[in-house]
């Protein structure tokens, strides 16, 4: 089986298993709706731009953020559960295609739950939302996508190192939505904090597509350059942890590791 049809294989399994499930099902319809509602009264009041900021895109980020964050890390804890870590690890496809397929399955069902975050924000609220460059708003989102996808094969790794994959899982969703910016301008955290913010790639995602879609655009390339290299360090240090499993694994002979 050569390498693409591992990767389409994992992906549509993924998406198929993904889908069964009652706890994604309730993230990916039900999650948009309570999202959008909470940061909408937050933000009843405020300027327009920080309304479809953190409202309309804010309430999207979010939920694709904890449909890949969570389900990205969800699935090493399944395997790893069902004694099937070790099989897909050792198997003779590649491990790195198969979790690559998985995350991208998570990422086009995810990506529904963005999509419903911005219906409902529009429905509920209709906010004046002017795109001051489609094109740039494409590509702000490819990005976006880009830097969630390298943030869930590093964490995916990071927690294929680990027993405790549930405790640290469940510790992923409001830290990160703080501190890159989702619901709120991460200048209105401490300076320390901002300095962690500007380590992540996507708080540089964050404002690269708010600013596609505000009377900001002239901050557009500002945000792209650290975006970039921010994605590329993160998947670099994403293939440093994939030898670490090799050589552990190696070493002791199996993926249950503390």
């Amino acid at each position: 089986m050569n390498s693409s049809s591992v990767l389409l294989t994992s992906m549509l399994v993924q998406m198929k298993q993904t889908f069964a499930r009652n706890m994604f099902k309730f993230t990916l319809f039900v999650g948009p709706f309570l999202t959008t509602i909470i940061l909408g009264e937050m933000y009843r009041h405020s300027t327009a731009d920080n309304f479809v900021a953190y409202v309309v895109l804010g309430s999207g980020l979010w939920n694709l953020w904890n449909c890949i964050a969570f389900s990205s890390a969800g699935d090493i804890n399944r395997e790893r559960f069902s004694n099937t870590l070790s099989i897909i690890f050792s198997a003779p496809a590649d491990f790195r295609l198969i979790l690559l397929g998985k995350i991208f399955g998570n990422t086009i069902l995810s990506l529904g739950s963005f999509f419903l975050s911005v219906f409902f924000a529009i429905i509920l609220y209709r906010p004046p939302v002017i795109v001051n460059s489609w094109g740039l708003l494409m590509l702000s989102l490819i990005l976006t996508i880009a830097a969630f996808i390298v943030m869930s094969i590093f964490i995916a790794y990071l927690l294929t190192l680990s027993r405790k994959t549930t405790i640290y899982m469940n510790c992923l969703e409001i830290p990160f939505t703080l501190i890159c910016g989702f619901a709120f301008p991460i200048e209105n955290l401490p300076q320390k904090l901002q300095y962690i913010a500007w380590l992540f790639p996507p708080t540089w995602a964050v404002r690269l597509l708010r600013h596609s879609v505000t009377q900001q655009a002239h901050g557009f390339w500002e945000n792209f350059i650290p975006l970039i290299i921010s994605t590329i360090v993160f998947a670099l240090l994403a293939a440093w942890l994939y030898r670490i499993i090799f050589r552990q694994t190696k070493i002791l002979g199996t993926l249950d590791m503390a």
